[in-house]
């Protein structure tokens, strides 16, 4: 076998290189593309695809646009006029590397007409697999138009992998809902086999986050934290709003659109009491961070990043989610109004409750029962009731819209249905239905919690005959290095030689069964990520939640248990000064709203 002798690659063969790693399908194309104009100040941008962009591809923005020699550039591999200086830190644009336009025009058609402001006519550029046709002079307005054509002939064997028609426009469309969500002050159109996908004006932040999730503004969560110099704001829904991927999840780091995993950790690890497992939060979440502390120049595609401290960034991301989700949530799915604020409401004091199990959380009265006798209406109502044991009413007269306290948005109890949901009256003259076991499991889960995390650890129960447990010495040295931390969650462990641990004891709440199925887990996550404590892996939070849950649950009113009016009442004060009380503790809704309009739309007075 001859000796096989370097040689140089041809500039082409890089050019088709560089393609395959930027240009991985047209979704990708159009990223590069609708960037380079938002980068260029464009305040309009107009996009029609042809096949999902297969076929055709056709970018047109009111930017700043080029002039015949710097079109000339734009099309010569790292090229930009991005990057001040030949340091890879205060990168503020969305494009920067000079290899989008190129690795276009290898791999397809390409024809870029543009105009300044200054010039009195537009010029035209035309790559055709790589092969550059100067600039001619040319009609347009000032701005930038890129028309894209047979993408990957020049690779016919990238253009087999293509998806379908369908498959290449669903990333087109999650591409350009991610770059609008990033650009609120851009007016944004996009045409897809002429059929108007969406289009947007100029908007204020909300409103765009609104548009892109599909929402109105008033059912979204606020989010503004601040930790040092690093912030973390947007919008979230609630958790009654979920979908079955994480394409409703949008991140934007220093306005950038990303689909870093780790992030997505984070948002997964903050929903995870709150919703069901297999379900995805809906948001629209932007960090800020100082550019000195961020990485952007990780992959081609520019859609994965590297934190100079993830486990800040993970904790100010699990907080600050967790927080106001805490507050109170609005969602879908019938839940249109939010508990107001903690901070918000004044409530009365409460009284010093008794020692007693978890299982009987103190009902206590907070809202005063209607004083005036029953009209004859409401008493004949009342009669009519009576008549059918299935509706239980409240032993006083509903309350007027005007006469309930604003400061409690789940408004006062008139009625228990099926001795099982609470009927209340908001005070804007919304029907509440609340789900009396859902919402009362929730109130003693968050009660457990709050046990837990004030006294910081968990008793521990001692094994009659400690138990060796093998795994990997990887494992095994990471879990001895947080000896101290799961001592405190009640598990005692001494080193048994290289790859063993021996397990003294156990959490009481845990018990014994499977504890090494979980210790392995705890050790696996501990062992991929050093920066977690042993109580924050989502194995131990898993199964010390299900737990919770499982005794949150057993200790509930249950369903079928009539309540007097005082309670009832009390379980809505309760509820809403509960963190994350809109769902139980699997996820489900505890309480409905049934607004006026909802209720004529049912009688067919409206549409």
């Amino acid at each position: 076998m001859s000796r096989p002798t370097i040689r140089r690659l041809s500039g082409h063969v890089i050019d088709l290189i560089a393609a395959g790693e930027v240009i991985e399908r047209p979704a990708a194309a159009l990223k590069e593309l609708v960037e380079n104009a938002i980068d260029a100040g464009a305040t309009r941008i107009v996009v029609a695809l042809r096949a999902g962009g297969t076929d055709r591809i056709d970018v047109t923005d009111n930017g700043c646009g080029m002039s015949p020699v710097e079109l000339e550039l734009a099309v010569e591999r790292h090229c930009t006029s991005k990057l001040l200086d030949d340091h890879l830190v205060q990168i503020r644009t969305l494009g920067f590397r000079g290899e989008a336009l190129p690795s276009i025009g290898a791999s397809a058609r390409l024809s870029i007409t543009s105009r300044t402001p200054e010039s009195d006519t537009a010029w035209c550029i035309r790559v055709d697999g790589g092969v550059i046709t100067p600039p001619q002079p040319a009609s347009g307005p000032v701005g930038t138009r890129i028309v894209v054509t047979d993408l990957f002939f020049a690779t016919p064997a990238r253009r087999k992998f293509l998806k379908s028609a369908r498959v290449e426009s669903g990333h087109a469309e999650s591409v350009m809902r991610r770059l609008a969500l990033s650009a609120p002050h851009c007016a944004m159109r996009v045409l897809l086999d002429d059929k108007v996908l969406f289009d947007l004006p100029e908007q204020s932040p909300i409103s765009r986050v609104a548009s892109i999730l599909d929402t109105t503004p008033d059912t979204l969560i606020p989010l503004d934290e601040q930790r040092g110099a690093v912030r973390l704001s947007g919008f979230a829904c609630g958790p009654a709003r979920t979908r079955a991927t994480g394409s409703g999840q949008f991140i934007l780091v220093n306005n950038r659109p990303v689909t870093d995993p780790m992030l997505r950790t984070a948002i997964r690890v903050a929903y995870r009491p709150v919703i069901e497992r297999g379900r995805f939060p809906v948001m629209a979440l932007h960090l800020k961070v100082p550019l000195e502390r961020l990485d952007v120049n990780v992959h081609p595609a520019k859609t994965e990043l590297r934190f100079a401290d993830e486990a800040e960034i993970r904790s100010l991301v699990i907080g600050g989610l967790g927080r106001a989700l805490g507050h109170g949530s609005k969602g879908g799915g019938g839940i249109h109004a939010s508990f107001a604020p903690r901070s918000s409401i004044v409530y009365p004091p409460r009284p010093p409750e008794p020692r007693e199990t978890v299982t009987s959380l103190p009902l206590q009265a907070t809202l005063p029962t209607a004083s005036a006798p029953q009209t004859q209406q409401a008493a004949s109502r009342q009669g009519f009731a009576e008549t059918d044991p299935a509706f239980a009413p409240a032993a006083r007269a509903p309350q007027q819209p005007e006469a309930l306290d604003p400061a409690f948005p789940l408004g006062a109890a008139i009625a228990q249905v099926f001795d099982t949901y609470i009927l209340a009256l908001a005070p804007d003259g919304d029907l509440i239905l609340v789900d009396q076991h859902a919402a009362h499991e929730r109130l003693t889960h968050e009660r457990l919690r709050e046990q837990y995390a004030s006294g910081g650890t968990l008793r521990a129960q001692a094994l009659l005959l400690p138990e060796v447990v093998d795994l990997p010495r990887r494992e095994a040295e990471a879990l001895m290095a947080r000896a101290e931390d799961l001592a405190k969650l009640g598990i005692d462990l001494e080193s048994f030689g290289p790859g063993s641990v021996l397990l003294r004891s156990v959490p009481a709440l845990l018990g014994a069964k499977d504890i090494q199925g979980l210790l392995k887990d705890v050790a696996d996550e501990l062992a991929s990520d050093p920066d977690l404590d042993a109580a924050s892996t989502g194995s131990f939070a898993h199964h010390l939640d299900a737990i919770l849950a499982r005794m949150a649950c057993h200790g509930s009113i249950r369903a079928g248990r009539r309540l007097k009016p005082e309670e009832m009442d009390a379980l809505l004060r309760e509820m809403e000064r509960t963190p994350r009380a809109n769902t139980c503790s699997h996820g489900r809704p505890t309480w409905l709203r049934l607004t006026r309009r909802e209720l004529e739309r049912l009688f067919g007075r409206v549409k």
